[in-house]
């Protein structure tokens, strides 16, 4: 190899290195990476390594996971020693179990175990060569993997062209970049292979090359042969024409020497996507066209054989794309056609080709397209799906399937978050003089609503829709009829307002079995919980009980429903393992609910971190993708965050940005999270008469306004706030109202926080203690550790003045303790104000016990139990000098002057131990 003298140095240094890792190539087309992956191929084997090699193919790019199992397939054999989850993953991705498709992540997790598993026999190198051809999620998965291999015996490989993008783009990889060769190199190579060149077409050569090695080693026996009657003078026309299409040109003479019987070979090795470079290593189980009988085309340098299967495979990526290039419609058509009948067996390959051998409409091929769709969706491929059903609509016989299709694909295209791309097919099937379809009012409302939070004229439009359906008489289940009332319930839910439910709940009435089980679920979990939550929470589990096979629309919008009736966090898993692979090449706006839901059950759990990671993530994403109401929404679940840590300017901020957005719009939904934010950060603050105004927005005390959400959900703030503010017969009123509303029998946290308001507001202190006893025994099992920590701080206060200090302290410094974990910090600055208040110091925060070394932890302690300077370094084998001066340095660290203070800094009084 000429002038790669650094490239191989690093490479000896990758491959020698004692760790694993990972590195990408980068360069032009034909400026050598295959040769220097070769380069690498061959150290690897002689130090030991196994090697295994794939490739990008373009054709196979929308195939989910097709490049994924080109270089692990010589690894299944070792899947058997996997655990039996790890098996399920791959088994779901390459085995076509029936299972619900894993996320990004877990496969990513799986492939890891699998390569540390085979790696621990024999060092691994895994080359990918074309590495951008790979379909997205195996590049997702290459990439995360390729970060975590440190460590491990397995290095990693990626040829990249630098002219087309690709998902490694931003995969954050170790690169190493393949520049053109300098001229000096360039004239050396090119001497070296063609010596004795005229001065004239050496020169030609050279800068037509531009330092491109295999422009370097292809132009010169071409342009000296004068094939196709081209010599020194017609090459210079190629001047300014980029170096891929020259190359182009020059296979391309190559291949229309080539006999027909040859060329439609080639064709159907290209199409199929048949790997180029020797060593490229064959899938086998027949996934891919073998060519045969193509000794021509391999002697004139098209084709070479592969040294490990023993199949023709291209020399070169750009001999593929001039197979394909220079062949006719009629050509392609038929060797699709061929491909057709060998993928028989591969629904999604099979429709791939049976498509593009289609001209005319074919109803059995737009049936194959529409099951392909099927198929891709449940791999979480909504992209490949929509792109077929699109195909399918072309392709079909009647109008009325033409519709179907072109609006089962407009639905994943606005759920994939490609909303013009939906209008625009919604608007292809629009004729004239014809009323809009159906399937265009769901499209248009959606993006109404989604777009611009319009949920008035996009209520009116799909009830309108609905109503003309029911007229013309629809018999049976209907798919678009489904998808128009689980819209309508969203933008009911949105509107948040009374009537609109009441329209919507009428006209669903009217509709009778015409309505599926499912949307019944969202209508009562959506509109109001208080006065039709009941049996709800039942009926959310059985429906979520089938999870796999949901799609995952239909996942989001059971999630919606346990949100609201509190039993989020048993599905919370499933939507972590299924969001990112919506995200990245699914469902889009079903990834970005999931990342609301996700962040609300963190919130409820007290992952208040990891809550604010995951809402800024969603406002990235519905930001990006211009999704108004979806960034609204992230907003003002962030600012309840802000709000409950007490972090209230940003949360007033936020307040105000979403507010001023949604009120105008009639967007309820929002304007209630918005005066919640302002309740809480009033709450957080102690400004009692700001949040009971907040909250009697929300609700009157002593009721429940219909069909507002966050009426049941506030039900701990109005109390607190007008307990605080003087209004005692208004708080007990409200805590009464939610007993007799039946609270505790819809949700965990309502009958938490309905026995709390109970607790706060009860006029007798038997009472109290009933109602507090029985949010203690619901705290093991509800996992509300804010709410619980504030009617425990309610209690302890009452018990402080009612039964004196010392019975007050356990109560407290668990509520204490609990707002330090959360985060909470105002909340937490309260509680330890009234253990002050009780005669004991607060215990010492948990970031201040962190600052303290093992040593010095160990040594308080034995201070704090009595023991002297020189009774403590015996026991820890130091001099009374070492001893004191670690107290030295420990008192500033808890926040305390002397030793005397230790015990209660350490949370180790005598009181604490009897509590």
């Amino acid at each position: 190899m000429i002038g790669r003298e650094s490239e191989r140095e690093t490479l000896s240094a990758f491959v020698n290195s004692s760790s694993g890792q990972a590195l990408t190539l980068r360069g032009e087309t034909g400026v050598g990476k295959t040769a220097l992956l070769d380069h690498v191929a061959r150290l690897a084997a002689r130090e030991g390594h196994r090697v295994i090699r794939a490739a990008g193919v373009e054709a196979e790019s929308d195939l989910p996971f097709a490049g994924l199992h080109q270089f692990l397939y010589p690894l299944l054999s070792h899947i058997d020693r996997l655990d039996e989850a790890t098996r399920a993953t791959f088994d779901v991705v390459f085995r076509g179990s029936e299972d619900k498709p894993p996320s990004v992540m877990a496969l990513a997790i799986a492939v890891l175990d699998l390569l540390s598993l085979a790696a621990s026999q024999q060092p691994l190198l895994l080359l990918v060569d074309d590495g951008q051809w790979l379909d997205t999620s195996s590049a997702e998965v290459c990439g995360f993997a390729g970060r975590r291999l440190a460590g491990s015996s397995v290095k990693f490989v990626i040829g990249l062209r630098s002219d087309i993008p690709s998902r490694f783009d931003t995969a954050a990889l170790p690169e190493l970049q393949v520049p053109p060769l300098s001229e000096p190199d360039a004239q050396q190579l090119l001497d070296t292979y063609h010596p004795g060149l005229e001065p004239q077409l050496r020169r030609v050569v050279l800068d037509e090359a531009q330092g491109n090695p295999l422009a370097l080693l292809e132009l010169p026996p071409f342009l000296s042969g004068g094939r196709a009657g081209r010599g020194t003078e017609e090459s210079s026309g190629y001047r300014g024409v980029p170096l891929p299409r020259r190359l182009q040109h020059v296979y391309g003479t190559r291949i229309k020497d080539l006999s027909a019987t040859v060329r439609a070979e080639l064709l159907r090795g290209a199409l199929d996507g048949v790997e180029a470079g020797k060593g490229s290593g064959r899938i086998g189980g027949g996934t891919r066209y073998r060519m045969t009988d193509a000794d021509e085309a391999a002697f004139v340098g098209l084709l070479d054989i592969d040294p490990l299967s023993g199949d023709f495979v291209f020399r070169h990526p750009l001999v593929r794309s001039t197979v394909v290039q220079l062949a006719t419609p009629n050509e392609r058509r038929a060797a699709h056609a061929a491909l057709a009948q060998v993928h028989q067996d591969d629904i999604e390959r099979h429709a791939t080709h049976l498509a593009a051998s289609t001209v005319d409409p074919d109803e059995r091929v737009a049936a194959t397209l529409e099951a392909a769709a099927d198929s891709a969706i449940r791999r979480g491929g909504a992209l490949a799906a929509m792109a077929w059903l699109t195909r399918a609509a072309e392709l079909s016989e009647h109008r009325e399937d033409r519709s179907r299709r072109l609006g089962d694909a407009a639905f994943i295209a606005g759920h994939a978050a490609l909303l013009e791309q939906a209008q625009r097919l919604v608007h292809s099937d629009v004729a004239p003089g014809r009323n809009e379809s159906p399937s265009s009012v769901v499209t248009a409302a959606y993006l109404a609503l989604y777009q611009d939070g319009d949920v008035r004229s996009s209520r009116r439009q799909v009830m309108a829709a609905i109503e003309t359906m029911r007229a013309n008489g629809v018999e049976g289940p209907d798919e678009i009829l489904t998808r128009l009332v689980n819209l309508l319930l969203a933008i009911c839910q949105y509107a948040s307002d009374q009537t609109s439910w009441q329209e919507a709940r009428e006209l669903l009435r009217s509709l009778g079995d015409l309505v599926p089980p499912r949307s019944l679920v969202y209508r009562d979990a959506w509109s109001d919980v208080v006065r039709h939550g009941t049996g709800v929470h039942e009926q959310v589990e059985r429906a979520l009980a089938g999870l796999p096979n949901l799609e995952p629309w239909d996942v989001t919008r059971l999630g919606v429903a346990a949100y609201h009736v509190d039993v989020l966090n048993h599905y919370r898993p499933y939507l972590q393992r299924t969001v990112d692979r919506e995200v990245e090449t699914g469902a889009m706006s079903s990834g970005m609910t999931m990342l609301h839901l996700i962040m609300l059950d963190q919130m409820t759990v007290g992952e208040w971190d990891a809550a604010e990671r995951t809402g800024r993530r969603g406002l990235e994403l519905a930001t990006t993708h211009q999704h108004a109401l979806f960034a609204h929404h992230s907003r003002a679940y962030l600012a309840l965050l802000a709000a409950m840590r007490g972090e209230t300017d940003r949360a007033r901020e936020l307040q105000a940005a979403v507010d001023a957005w949604a009120r105008p719009r009639g967007v309820g939904f929002l304007t209630q999270i918005a005066d919640a934010v302002g309740t809480t950060a009033a709450l957080s603050e102690g400004d009692y008469e700001t949040a009971y105004l907040y909250a009697i927005g929300i609700t009157p005390p002593g009721s429940f306004e219909p069909y507002a959400h966050q009426a049941s959900r506030t039900l701990l703030d109005l109390v607190e706030a007008a307990v605080h503010t003087g209004r005692a017969e208004h708080a007990r009123r409200h805590a009464l109202a939610a007993q007799e509303a039946g609270l505790p029998g819809i949700s965990p946290r309502l009958a938490l926080i309905t026995y709390g308001a109970l607790a706060m507001t009860a006029a007798e202190d038997k009472e109290a203690a009933e109602m507090y006893e029985r949010v203690e025994a619901l705290s093991a099992e509800a996992g509300f550790p804010f709410e619980l920590a504030r009617i425990r701080l309610a209690h302890g206060i009452r018990i402080r003045h009612s039964q004196g200090p010392k019975a007050a302290r356990q109560v407290l410094t668990r509520a204490a303790e609990s707002f330090e974990r959360l985060g909470a910090a105002a909340w937490g600055r309260r509680a330890r104000a009234e253990l002050g208040a009780s005669g004991m110091s607060a215990p010492a925060s948990s970031a201040h016990l962190a600052s303290l070394t093992w040593q010095e932890h160990r040594i308080a302690d034995l201070a704090a139990s009595g023991l002297t300077n020189k009774e403590i370094g015996e026991r820890m084998h130091l001099s009374p000098r070492t001893v004191s001066s670690h107290l030295y340095r420990v008192f500033p660290k808890l926040g305390i002057a002397s030793r005397a203070a230790l015990r209660d800094a350490l949370g180790t009084t005598s009181a604490d131990r009897e509590a």
